[in-house]
């Protein structure tokens, strides 16, 4: 299919691309990987009269590290450009593991960060991430700027918090705590594939392995990535044996409502987060150990 008509702009600063924006409002869409963007528009599940085009606003790409040891990612960074950044791996090991189930490497070429957040896929892997890092997300309108935490900036499927003149350019992670170990497992269908369900689990251990903190999310059993960090209160305080893991992830089960799909049923799907839920959480665990 083809996309309904459009108005194509390429912006030539950012405040340029914010003035279009605010003047255009909902019926203008901003253009970098179109991996999402362009399929909507081809299926005409999205109308935009307007198109504009920031992939020239090369200010808004790039891993930048404060002295605290916090993270900035700009907006139109690409996933791949992530991939080859060894740096920032190690910083975010989370995104190390879950970077290779995005799709597909020729995607990834041309997918950007900002891009991905701002679609809000419930199964997509990225908002999971940001919540489970509880990471902050930087909106700029001609306005003015604001910054949202990721837990409230998804707000439903394909639905988020930005208003009608307002463009996400970075997302801020704040730095990794000492002894933490983090872990992101999926299950597809198919390599590239949406996640039937996806785990990201964070865990910080003190120097007799008990848990001091535990951080997770879900992606795919929702209408929005899932913060189920409460479900593994129990494990804080202690050490994380196999019946503790177990108990946190009978919690995670309890908690979520996958709708089901063409791909899985509703009770698949949470069968399926459970047992990644003790996966990730014992791995996490063996890698905040050797950490």
């Amino acid at each position: 299919m083809k996309p309904a008509p459009f108005k194509y702009i390429a912006a030539s600063s950012l405040d340029h691309a914010l003035s279009l924006k605010a003047h255009h409002g909902d019926e203008a869409r901003f253009l970098a990987g179109g991996q999402s963007l362009i399929p909507t528009m081809n299926f005409r599940l999205a109308r935009p009269s307007v198109l504009i085009d920031i992939n020239g606003l090369r200010d808004l790409a790039g891993v930048a590290r404060a002295g605290s040891g916090d993270i900035r990612i700009g907006a139109l960074t690409r996933y791949r450009d992530l991939e080859r950044d060894r740096g920032f791996l190690s910083a975010c090991p989370l995104f190390a593991d879950a970077l290779p189930h995005i799709a597909h490497p020729q995607i990834r070429n041309r997918g950007t960060i900002g891009g991905n957040l701002s679609h809000a896929d419930p199964a997509s892997e990225l908002p999971a991430l940001a919540v489970a890092m509880q990471a902050r997300i930087r909106l700029k309108s001609s306005k003015g700027e604001r910054e949202v935490a990721a837990s409230d900036f998804f707000q439903g499927s394909l639905t988020t918090d930005i208003e009608a003149d307002e463009m996400l350019v970075e997302i801020g992670l704040p730095a990794q705590a000492h002894h933490t170990g983090t872990c992101f497992m999926e299950i597809a269908r198919r390599r590239g594939d949406f996640a039937i369900a996806g785990v990201a689990a964070m865990i910080t251990l003190d120097g007799a392995r008990r848990c001091t903190k535990i951080r997770l999310a879900l992606c795919g059993v929702d209408e929005t990535p899932v913060d189920a960090s409460e479900a593994g209160a129990c494990l804080v305080g202690q050490t994380a044996g196999d019946d503790a893991i177990e108990s946190v992830a009978a919690a995670v089960q309890s908690r979520i409502a996958p709708a089901g799909s063409v791909q899985a049923s509703a009770d698949y799907q949470r069968h399926v987060a459970g047992i990644l839920t003790q996966r990730a959480i014992a791995t996490a665990c063996e890698r905040a150990h050797a950490a």
